[in-house]
């Protein structure tokens, strides 16, 4: 993937409010797929959708425990959009 359509998958990633609490929830450690959705009045279907795009824009990690699936985040991606982000906005 090009840095251009990376830098494109997280802001997108980023850009919904739903996946922006998700980050928020996760930053305090990992979770079940039915923690998170403990959380929220979403469908299955719909977290689902969330986590995917949070997962492909690789600013979460999944891992399977048995029969749940289990995530968390992704700091090294997180440090990179950090970076992004202070590059955008400071001064030179």
């Amino acid at each position: 993937m090009r840095e251009t359509e990376k830098h494109e998958s997280l802001f997108s990633a980023i850009a919904d409010i739903q996946r922006r609490k998700i980050l928020n929830i996760l930053k305090k450690g990992e979770l079940s797929v039915a923690d998170i959705k403990s959380h929220f009045d979403l469908s299955g279907a719909t977290l689902s959708h969330h986590l995917n795009i949070l997962k492909n824009a690789e600013l979460v990690r999944v891992r399977r425990q048995g029969q749940q699936r289990i995530y968390t985040l992704n700091l090294s991606v997180v440090e990179e959009l950090m970076l992004i982000f202070n590059q955008l906005f400071s001064r030179i």
